[in-house]
């Protein structure tokens, strides 16, 4: 708390302005003029229907948090620019997430060619106020800012399946990403130690599949806690998070991990398994042997009958179906799958077994089933040894290698490799002081340092990498705080890497920027990690 109220003391003196945020805006021209004092007076007015109310209605929440002051909203009239701060759509502004800001002494402008593109200078503006310690006018220096993203894919996943974590927390994190400029969400919603959302046609899966009874304690060991954990989201708290995200212009892409990582739908329903079960949810990390049956029919008609509940769920043009980590030696003793792949006439092909050839058969399936709504899947790079369809966008985890791969065979590519975005990773090589997590480290310069696009890249190629994105996976994350340990403040690196051009970065200046968030991080209570603060590194994190 001492920290804190430094910091609201140093916000009440400065009563200032700084646009240099993360990410930084691409271009900061200051302007000649007088600046534009942020007073009790100021209102907020806006030019469009509900979206662009709702962004009038989010800027001055952002400033009431900051600085105390609590401008009103109203829709613009003629007279409505002076003195106040205007929301405007602009078709002239580039992108549609661009935005331009205008700051002069007779008031803000903060335009966009699309409601979203304005938020993204909301963004911006709220990140440049001071923390107040009480209602006090900030100085707005003079200057046109204008700015868009690199990436139209700026994305973070949370795995709530080998931990849960509530409704209001998800909000939370979803609120992280809109402050770092994020626009996909990516929801983890099933695993083989727990089965997350209610799906009606199969009761048994949250019944059964959404606890596990004993949870593994320490790191590779074959010892549980012996108690009952779980829990899952109803459709209902479902539609509750996918419209809150859908309102910070967030789009959650729901990920049922399929065939592999499917132990709590077999725990709830045996006969989808190679062998009948019986099966148990699992309570330990890794990777288990059983699979959905790759040569049942009912597999089938299960995984898209959940996909027709998720559909309905979520809008996302993305369904995630994982593809990952699938052991095959059931497939290989399963006289079903063995007919099946006779009945199919598939045959094993250079690295591919007809193991693998089953898969691509299985994932291609559901991609046609998918396509018929209008949605595409998206799978991780596991995906690449099943011979998919160049229609599936493969998500690179092992490295940007299989990306690049990805891209040059005709593929659309997210990059979220492993050594520069996994969350869930070390954040220094001295692990003594850090609460324990899967392994591997991670430090913030490395994340920051990431190039998405291969040096050697074609244009083509250059063109189907979409975007980035950082995974925070659960199986050590076993609560919000612990969460918000592993995300803050690399996310905000993260950020750079996704909405900057690569010649605009540097890092020490990023470490600069950064005070900027720590500050509003203390503002909001929220558990960060501080190896980028060494004085407040040896003092331990709140709440760990």
């Amino acid at each position: 708390m001492m920290l804190l109220a430094m910091t609201l003391a140093l916000g009440a003196r400065a009563q200032k302005a700084d646009y240099r945020v993360v990410p930084l805006p691409a271009h900061i021209a200051p302007a000649k003029g007088d600046a534009y004092r942020l007073t009790a007076a100021t209102r907020i007015v806006y030019q469009g229907g509900a979206d662009m109310a709702r962004n009038a209605t989010f800027l001055a929440a952002y400033i009431g948090e900051k600085t105390h002051l609590a401008p009103a909203t109203a829709t613009a009239d003629k007279g409505s620019r002076r003195g106040n701060i205007l929301l405007q759509i602009d078709p002239k502004v580039r992108g549609a997430e661009g935005y331009r800001i205008e700051v002069t002494g007779r008031g803000v402008v903060i335009a966009g060619s699309t409601p979203q593109g304005v938020f993204y200078g909301i963004q911006t503006l709220r990140k440049s106020l001071p923390i107040l310690a009480e209602a006090a006018e900030v100085t707005l220096p003079a200057a046109v800012i204008t700015d868009a993203p690199r990436f139209g894919y700026r994305g973070m996943h949370l795995d709530c399946a080998r931990h849960f974590f509530t409704v209001d927390f998800v909000k939370e994190y979803i609120d992280l990403l809109a402050l770092h400029n994020m626009n996909r969400f990516h929801w983890h919603l099933t695993d083989d130690q727990g089965w997350r959302i209610e799906i009606k046609k199969y009761p048994r899966l949250t019944q059964v599949g959404a606890w596990r009874t004993g949870t593994t304690v320490g790191r590779n060991s074959d010892i549980d806690d012996g108690q009952r954990y779980g829990g899952y989201y109803t459709q209902e708290q479902i539609r509750e998070v996918v419209q809150y995200a859908a309102d910070r212009y967030i789009t959650v892409i729901p990920e049922i991990d399929m065939p592999g990582h499917m132990l709590a739908a077999l725990a709830a329903y045996p006969e989808l398994g190679c062998t009948g079960g019986p099966y148990e949810v699992g309570h330990f990390w890794g990777v288990y042997r059983d699979i959905l049956c790759g040569g049942n029919p009912r597999t089938y008609q299960f995984a898209k009958d959940v996909l027709d509940e998720v559909c309905a769920l979520f809008p996302s043009e993305y369904i995630h179906i994982g593809g990952d980590e699938a052991p095959k030696m059931r497939w290989a003793a399963c006289a079903r799958c063995q007919q099946a792949i006779r009945d199919l006439g598939i045959k094993a092909g250079g690295k591919q077994t007809k193991e693998d050839r089953l898969q691509g058969y299985f994932a291609m399936d559901i991609q046609k089933y998918l396509a018929a709504k209008g949605r595409k899947i998206i799978g991780w790079d596991e995906l690449l040894e099943c011979n998919v369809d160049k229609s599936a966008t493969i998500m690179s985890w092992r490295g940007a290698e299989p990306g690049a791969q990805a891209a040059a065979l005709g593929h659309d590519v997210i990059m979220t490799p492993n050594s520069y975005a996994y969350f869930d990773y070390y954040q220094t090589d001295k692990t003594n002081n850090e609460p324990l997590c899967i392994g591997g480290t991670l430090p913030i310069a490395k994340t920051y340092s990431f190039e998405p696009v291969p040096a050697t890249a074609t244009p083509a190629v250059t063109a189907r990498v979409l975007g980035v994105q950082a995974n925070l996976w659960s199986e050590y994350i076993g609560s919000p705080q612990m969460a918000e340990y592993q995300v803050l403040p690399r996310m905000g690196a993260l950020s750079e890497v996704q909405w900057m051009a690569p010649e605009a970065k540097d890092y020490n200046d990023f470490v600069k920027r950064v005070e900027g968030l720590r500050a509003y991080y203390e503002l909001r209570g929220y558990t960060y990690a501080r190896h980028l603060w060494p004085e407040l590194y040896l003092k331990g994190s709140r709440g760990l």
